[in-house]
């Protein structure tokens, strides 16, 4: 229990580093961010093999994360520095000019933590099959994680990399989609209606879970299951059920805060809903 509550803490301060980092830039995306903040704070806090000291690009010896939904740029800058791949002080910088901390991640100017640029929708679940291939062909028995959404789930690429991973049996690929229902058009049922996930990602042959992607223990319960069952000739799917904007009141359960900024008063209001418990950069 002391353990899951020292990870709600860092989840707390990482929803307060998204929200200060999109209103000092006057722009950027708080909603899925928020909602997505507990699933990046237990994976790279409690569960995934990494060592920001001995970082490197082509993930030899560590397990790899790929942001696929690359509009989740603040949440993953925040658990990145939080975590020791930068100083938290950079994020001060977040969608400056020049800035290592673009929009969406890229690699052009070697920020420590980022495999791969991402932001164009749909790519990151088959550049993480690739690496899983890779690391198969070296030897290694380390994994691969990878962070899609589910609006950007209606593209196409998702759904062939599915039988491509499937078909290799990518055994330690651990897909996570984040499941909140939203789009930045609204809600995702009413304008491509995905269905059952579950039973569509079944049928491809991953093994799956459903899961509250806003309560720490089942998603640490959820990334040890995952973990435990790597080897086993088929990759893996998390789908964590979270709410857009999680954590403050005005931003929750909408699409209308998946990528706008808010102004002072509203970072105050939703800051005072927010426990600090590293310290604001």
């Amino acid at each position: 229990m002391a353990e899951i509550t020292k990870l709600q803490e860092i989840a707390s301060q990482v929803r307060r580093d998204i929200i200060r980092m999109v209103n000092m830039a006057g722009s950027g995306h708080p909603g899925g961010s928020l909602g997505s903040a507990d699933i990046l704070t237990a994976l790279f806090f409690s569960e995934m093999n990494h060592n920001p000291a001995k970082w490197n690009r082509d993930g030899k010896g560590a397990d790899m994360f790929f942001l696929s939904a690359g509009h989740l740029s603040p949440l993953f800058y925040s658990v990145l520095s939080r975590s020791g791949y930068f100083p938290t002080e950079e994020l001060k910088t977040f969608r400056k000019l020049g800035s290592r901390l673009q929009g969406h991640p890229s690699v052009e100017r070697g920020l420590p933590g980022v495999h791969i640029a991402s932001g164009s929708l749909g790519q990151g679940l088959s550049v993480s099959c690739g690496a899983a291939l890779a690391k198969r062909a070296a030897g290694e028995k380390s994994l691969v994680y990878v962070l899609i959404g589910d609006g950007e789930s209606e593209e196409g690429q998702i759904w062939e990399a599915a039988l491509f991973a499937a078909h290799h049996k990518l055994d330690r690929l651990i897909a996570i989609t984040d499941w909140n229902g939203q789009q930045i058009d609204g809600p995702v049922s009413t304008i491509l209606n995905l269905g059952d996930l579950e039973a569509k990602w079944s049928s491809f042959g991953w093994s799956c879970r459903v899961v509250n992607g806003n309560s720490m223990e089942e998603v640490v319960e959820a990334l040890r299951w995952a973990k435990s069952t790597a080897g086993d000739g088929k990759p893996k799917m998390l789908l964590m059920k979270t709410d857009m904007g999680r954590g403050v009141d005005f931003m929750q359960g909408t699409h209308h805060w998946h990528g706008k900024a808010p102004n002072g008063e509203q970072t105050a209001n939703a800051l005072s809903q927010l426990k600090e418990t590293l310290g604001d950069f």
